[in-house]
């Protein structure tokens, strides 16, 4: 079957070794991105061959971070599905009989050498690797008698397993971003496929068995893979299965904000941004990582944000939904070079969802900020959230914005700008501000329509300096002088509360020295 019949089936098959860095994300998206536009499946495949860095929660961390994102799993260890198991840690018995399949064949071999032994190699030959100009001179299965090959296995010695690459090879891999590289296989040493001491495979033999045997198509993930390919060609060559052999795609790095390199974990601690998708408590250290999700990002804004980070649509569209980038997806449109790491352009992105929400939706997101700040929602009703939300949503890039925007809606100032006070707060300012709420309390509609022209007709008529008053009124009822328009808050706070809180800003707010 040639490779466009194929069924495309991708795989994003992350290590449960700590939280998912949004590197990741990224290829799980991109691959997630492909296989939807072309009516394929996505396997999600945990590799826990390293038991050594394997970290408690992280597994769970990986599923619920995808699910936030809205990147669904077709197969995967919660989904189950017809090529399981999908954690690499139950897949011991296949990976044996794979192994033994290349030992049989000629093209592995079994390997005593000691950490010990090892390193007298390396102070002893510069640039010292594992391959055809050193073999002989080891301790394996290819300079040892079978006897004693076998006599050391029977008694418990520790071995490797190691791939038998044959020097003088032109090794082509073929990737459709990067076309055609090819290797000489000189340059690759015979890497370990197994290791006894925990009798698990390392990486290079699993992920060619289980993408062999799952069916995978494309094998799509980050360039720090590359100097891998070709011994992974190799690999599929041993055991026969070059003509089913998952075509490869290797994404670029996702690059600092400054300077040079990827993205780390310092970055953002340094310049203020999460490099995780959901918060990370590190059950070792104790220590608590930022999550996007917990910063208030909207998932849909990360999703839009992470695909445009070394891939375009070919035109200048920005904003896209799940649906719109899984149409225009194409490697055609993806960089070579690594992509810098523009989290404010983030922050835009959620800014920009953000206004796509109703006031009603964002009033329910807004809920449990308001708890957080020992407001109880349910004293208000969902209108007024919503009103007092809709009138100040243009100016927030997170929800958590809402409470210093509008805040002062749920809960009265207690202190009041020092600013505002010195410039606006005059000698005459509380004997005029007791006059507008006695102004305010005569008048039976309180809608801004009305209100604001009555309310300017009565400083103009009193040849009050009116933007003074206005401020002062500003000053009293918000705390500040910024915000919404003064008659939309006076209309939402109803006249009751608005007088109240004038009367109370007279109380309160000492003219400064």
């Amino acid at each position: 079957m040639s490779q466009t019949e194929r069924e495309v089936r991708v795989r994003f098959a992350p290590s449960p070794t700590g939280p998912l860095h949004i590197g990741g994300v990224r290829t799980a998206l991109y691959n997630y991105l492909f296989a939807r536009q072309h009516g394929g499946k996505m396997i999600l495949r945990i590799e826990d061959t390293d038991s050594q860095r394997f970290v408690p929660g992280a597994e769970e961390y990986i599923n619920e971070a995808l699910a936030w994102l809205g990147i669904d799993i077709d197969e995967g260890v919660r989904e189950g599905g017809p090529y399981g198991p999908y954690k690499q840690s139950e897949r011991r018995d296949i990976y044996r009989e794979h192994v033994k399949m290349l030992l049989d064949a000629g093209k592995a071999y079994i390997a005593f050498d000691t950490p010990d032994e090892l390193n007298a190699k390396r102070a002893e030959i510069p640039n010292f690797q594992y391959d055809a100009s050193t073999r002989n001179s080891m301790r394996n299965s290819l300079t040892l008698p079978a006897e004693e090959v076998k006599r050391l296995i029977d008694e418990g010695t520790q071995y490797v397993v190691r791939f038998l690459v044959e020097p003088g090879r032109d090794v082509e891999v073929d990737d459709l971003l990067r076309g055609r590289v090819t290797i000489k296989s000189d340059i690759l040493d015979d890497k370990v496929l197994y290791k006894s001491a925990d009798d698990l495979p390392t990486y290079h033999l699993a992920n060619i068995v289980d993408d062999h045997l799952m069916k995978v198509s494309h094998v799509i993930r980050g360039e720090e893979w590359l100097p891998s390919a070709p011994l992974h060609v190799l690999l599929y060559e041993a055991f026969g299965w070059s003509d089913t052999a998952p075509q490869f795609v290797h994404l670029p790095l996702l690059l600092k904000p400054d300077g040079k390199g990827k993205l780390s974990k310092r970055d953002g601690d340094r310049l203020g941004f999460p490099v995780f998708p959901l918060e990370w408590h590190d059950p070792t250290s104790g220590d608590t990582s930022r999550g996007y999700r917990e910063s208030g990002y909207l998932p849909e804004a990360v999703v839009n944000f992470l695909a445009l980070l070394g891939w375009n649509p070919g035109d200048d569209t920005e904003v896209m939904s799940m649906d719109e980038l899984i149409a225009k997806f194409s490697f055609a449109h993806c960089s070579r070079s690594g992509a810098k790491f523009a989290f404010e352009k983030g922050k835009w992105f959620n800014h920009t969802y953000l206004q796509t929400k109703s006031d009603a939706e964002l009033a329910e997101l807004f809920k449990p900020v308001l708890k957080a700040h020992g407001i109880e929602p349910s004293d208000f009703s969902d209108e007024y959230i919503a009103r007092a939300v809709g009138m100040v949503k243009s100016r927030i890039n997170f929800v958590s914005d809402l409470w210093d925007h509008a805040g002062f809606f749920f809960k009265e100032p207690v202190e009041y700008e020092a600013k505002s006070i010195r410039k606006r707060w005059t000698p005459d300012m509380p004997g005029n501000m007791a006059a507008l709420a006695e102004l305010l309390e005569s008048q039976p509609d309180f809608s801004a329509a009305v209100l604001e022209p009555i309310v300017l007709g009565w400083i103009a008529e009193k040849g009050m300096h009116l933007g003074n008053v206005m401020n002062a009124f500003r000053l009293t009822v918000v705390g500040e002088c910024k915000g919404p328009h003064m008659f939309e808050i006076t209309e939402l706070m109803g006249k009751d509360e608005t007088i109240r809180r004038i009367r109370t800003g007279i109380e309160r707010i000492q003219p400064a020295e």
